[in-house]
């Protein structure tokens, strides 16, 4: 969908900002009625919270824009599929779909590790769409993790002589 694409580039520039911060590259946007109601990126180390994930950044901001925690038929846009934590906080915001580029094999709890949206019983349903521009986000990552890499090689003492 070209809508999905456009919303899209708006986490990955979002993932853009998380990367030049030092934190993993991932970034979300929550949009209502064609309108980005909130945009975030991972922020875990620099504020040294482990809920700091660009999803539940994006979430509190939309649901303090819009004066309530419900957000019924928002649709968020993430470049990594979630994990339980933000698939978890999607499904008690009320959610209407979500939408993600890469899927994450450790931890994706939209299909590749656990399937938390197809769940029975719970309380209320969040669509999902995987693979939206999944190249981008995953060339952002693989960048990333590559510096790291070379960073702590680069660290590493000499060995003996």
């Amino acid at each position: 969908m070209r809508d999905d694409e456009h919303y899209m580039q708006e986490a990955l520039r979002e993932a853009k900002k998380a990367a030049e911060a030092g934190e993993v590259p991932v970034g979300a946007v929550i949009v209502s009625e064609g309108n980005i109601m909130a945009r975030a990126h991972n922020l875990r180390e620099t504020w040294a919270d482990p809920t700091a994930h660009a999803e539940i950044i994006a979430l509190r901001e939309a649901a303090r824009r819009n004066g309530t925690w419900r957000l019924c038929g928002a649709t968020l846009y993430c470049t990594l599929e979630p994990c339980c934590m933000c698939a978890g906080a999607m499904v008690n915001a009320r959610i209407r779909r979500v939408v993600y580029g890469a899927a994450d094999p450790k931890s994706g709890a939209c299909r590749s590790v656990v399937g938390l949206f197809d769940l029975k019983g719970l309380n209320h349903s969040v669509e999902s769409t995987g693979g939206v521009m999944a190249e981008e986000g995953l060339e952002l990552l693989r960048a990333f993790f590559a510096q790291k890499r070379d960073k702590s090689r680069s660290a590493d003492p000499p060995g003996p002589v």
